[in-house]
Order: structure tokens, then C-alpha cells, then sequence
């Protein structure tokens, strides 16, 4: 445990993003819409908080809620708009799209990968809603730039899908499973010692960083918080 974990805070503006690093976050992710579960922000709210902060900025690439990547005109337009976000400085994204069967949609996944480029990013939560988590991760299983999975480990959130994330802590290393296990989705601050005693060592946090709810802003305090509980302090 003597690797620093990484702590993630969703970050909706520049207020956010400063009281974020100033808790001790290591990355952002930066969605806007909460109500429709995070959606891709404008560009030029991403230069406002990369011109505010020097931690790392994970970009959504969502563009209507849900998971599926819609037709492919929508996947033009996301592919427009990710071009637009990597000729303003963004770097890291956050994606993922199913099928109607819950699979894996990879066709829309690889055409946006394609636009960025060898770019890090995570396949967000849409695993927790997949028919079959092993097939996807299998499926996604060499494509440029994925360094991370968020997830929940069930859909109804961390409570239900603890034993899932143990399991597939065990199994780092395997193919399909040599990326971050991102861990967030109802996650709360009695479940992280487990989590780190498994080797989990990269958490996701939302609303949990807020005291007022969604409604109020990310607290510094409350990331504090958050990042001793990730140090095992």
C-alpha cells in the first residue's frame, strides 16, 4: 500500500476544480449536466479549468444520457466535438457506449478512439450496465489509450457490487484486466479500506464531495477527507 492511490473528483466548473486540488485530488473528470448523469462539457469550460489547475482532466464524451452512442451522425458530431476538445489542450477523455443487448458497442467505441489519438481515457460506468462484464473487457482488450474501468461493480451501485470489484481486483493483470480498477458509484468512505486491501488503488467521487448535494459545490474538506481515507491515513 505504499503506492499513492488515485483520487478522482467530478468537477462541473472552476470552483469545483479549485476546491478539488486544493483537498488533494490527483485528476478531474469534467462533465456537465448531472441530471442526465454527465455529459461532455463545452470546450470553453474545459480551457477554464485547465487555464485554473495543473492536475490531470478527464473529459466525458457523452453527448445524451444513457449509454448507447446513438446513430452514427450522433457519432460524427462526438467525434467533432472531441476533435475540438484535443485542439484546445484535453488530453485524457472518458467514454463508452453499448449495444441494444448490452454488449459493447465497438464500432462507435473505436471510431472515437480513433480521433484521440493514442489519448488515455477510461470506460466509464456503462460496464456496470453490460450484459456480460468479462466479454466487454475482453473485447476492449488492446485499444490505444485505455488505461481505466469506472465502476461500480453492479449497477445499483458499490454496496451491491463489492464482491464483483474483489473479484476483479484479483484477477489485475489477466488480459482485459491490466487497467485501473477506477472504483465509484455510491462508493462511500467505510468501503475503501476493503478496496485497498485488495489492491484497489484508483476511486471516483461525485456527490460525495459535495455536502450540499449537487445543488452546492465541491468541498476542499470533504476531499481531504476522501484522500487520507484513500492514504490509509
Amino acid at each position: 500500500m505504499s503506492k499513492r492511490a488515485v483520487l478522482e473528483v467530478i468537477a462541473l466548473d472552476v470552483e469545483d476544480a479549485l476546491a478539488a486540488q486544493a483537498g488533494g485530488a490527483d485528476r478531474l473528470e469534467l462533465v456537465t449536466d448531472m441530471a442526465a448523469d454527465g455529459l461532455t462539457p463545452p470546450v470553453a469550460a474545459f480551457a477554464g479549468i485547465r487555464a485554473a489547475v495543473d492536475l490531470s482532466l478527464r473529459v466525458m464524451l457523452r453527448l445524451s444520457a444513457g449509454f448507447a452512442a446513438g446513430t452514427a451522425g450522433d457519432v460524427d458530431r462526438l467525434v467533432r466535438v472531441a476533435r475540438e476538445l484535443r485542439a484546445a489542450g484535453a488530453d485524457e477523455f472518458v467514454l463508452g457506449f453499448l449495444d441494444a443487448e448490452g454488449g459493447v458497442d465497438l464500432p462507435a467505441v473505436e471510431r472515437v478512439v480513433a480521433e484521440l489519438d493514442g489519448c488515455r481515457w477510461t470506460f466509464h460506468r456503462a460496464l456496470d450496465h453490460a450484459a456480460d462484464r468479462d466479454a466487454l473487457r475482453k473485447q476492449l482488450d488492446g485499444l490505444p489509450g485505455l488505461d481505466a474501468y469506472l465502476t461500480a461493480g453492479a449497477a445499483a451501485g458499490v454496496d451491491m457490487g463489492l464482491p464483483t470489484l474483489l473479484a476483479e481486483a484479483s484477477r489485475h493483470g489477466e488480459q482485459g484486466y491490466e487497467q485501473h480498477l477506477l472504483v465509484g458509484g455510491g462508493l462511500r468512505l467505510d468501503h475503501v479500506p476493503t478496496l485497498r486491501s485488495a489492491g484497489v488503488d484508483a476511486f471516483h467521487i461525485g456527490g460525495a464531495a459535495r455536502p450540499r448535494g449537487w445543488s452546492g459545490p465541491v468541498s476542499a474538506d470533504s476531499v481531504r477527507a476522501w484522500r487520507r481515507a484513500v492514504d490509509g491515513a
